[in-house]
């Protein structure tokens, strides 16, 4: 059997995809491949400027493509609802969701919330979007979300008394893998919510392996100097294109035979690269327990309720 590619997406004619993180790497290339798949994608973008230039670059790419710049910032919960009323205004449904954009391993930053960055833009600024996007998605008849989470998930351990690093000393890799375990652990949660309540959600996830991205500017910044140097050395070495790396989050997104759950990355030795495969996770990943203790605390912190 042949590798899957981005030409083995299935026509995507009436479906409207929202991709958040669309003006660069992962975020645009799966913007740019659900363009050509004839999809109608929302590129969620928190600058303008750049999400007009990603917009003309898919634009580029497939001539007459049917897009439309979102602006969204994730490291503000404001902009998080003002972006999901502007949709629910003009009653756009969305059929797929793929909660892409993030940042990894910064100096300590905080959020317009207060939030530790890491986990309030990968996690909780996409559980707050997902929720307030879920009635446009229930208007689909087969919608699906998909969470971008990393192989780095297995280092992570969810730390529900100091969810938001305030009373621990920062460690940025640590604080990483807290956000991108609990990016598995909302898609658990979600699905079996989903189930429980009889919706045809589906919600999936994938990793994108080590992929030549501008995520990995801040690694330099990042204040464990050894290991961020052993990461971009190591980078260099083993990444993948971007292209390649957006290939898992598009099966997760598109195909038919995604189960609920699914997590999706590269094919490769140690899941660094190749072509996309369903993929193990962490013990951790997979805790229902922990899963519902996070959702709980999520819903508290962003004041987002799911109605499911």
């Amino acid at each position: 059997m042949s590798p899957w590619t981005a030409a083995d997406i299935p026509d995507q004619t009436g479906r409207t995809v929202l991709v958040t993180g669309a003006s660069s790497g992962l975020g645009l290339h799966v913007a740019s491949a659900l363009a050509a798949a004839r999809a109608r994608v929302l590129l969620a973008c928190r600058d303008a400027e750049r999400g007009k230039a990603a917009m003309q670059t898919v634009w580029a790419q497939t001539p007459g493509a049917d897009l439309e710049l979102v602006l969204l910032d994730l490291a503000s919960l404001e902009s998080v609802r003002v972006a999901a009323a502007s949709l629910a205004d003009r009653d756009e449904r969305i059929d797929v969701l793929v909660n892409n954009a993030g940042v990894m391993a910064p100096p300590l930053r905080r959020t317009a919330e207060g939030f530790e960055e890491q986990i309030g833009v990968n996690h909780l600024g996409h559980f707050a979007l997902t929720g307030l996007l879920l009635d446009r998605m229930t208007e689909s008849s087969a919608p699906r979300v998909t969470t971008v989470s990393s192989g780095l998930h297995r280092n992570g351990r969810i730390d529900l008394d100091d969810l938001l690093w305030e009373r621990r000393r920062y460690r940025a890799w640590a604080a990483y893998g807290q956000s991108k375990l609990a990016n598995l652990l909302f898609t658990l949660e979600l699905t079996r919510r989903a189930v429980a309540a009889g919706l045809p959600l589906l919600a999936t996830a994938a990793h994108p392996g080590i992929a030549a991205t501008a995520l990995t500017r801040d690694i330099a910044a990042a204040r464990v100097p050894i290991l961020g140097g052993l990461f971009l050395r190591a980078a260099r070495q083993l990444s993948q294109s971007p292209e390649m790396g957006a290939l898992p989050l598009l099966y997760a997104a598109t195909m038919p035979d995604v189960a609920p759950g699914d997590y999706f990355g590269p094919h490769g030795r140690t899941e660094q690269r190749g072509y996309p495969v369903r993929v193990a996770r962490s013990d951790r990943a997979a805790d229902a327990a922990v899963a519902a203790a996070l959702w709980e605390q999520s819903e508290q912190l962003t004041g987002v309720t799911y109605p499911i």
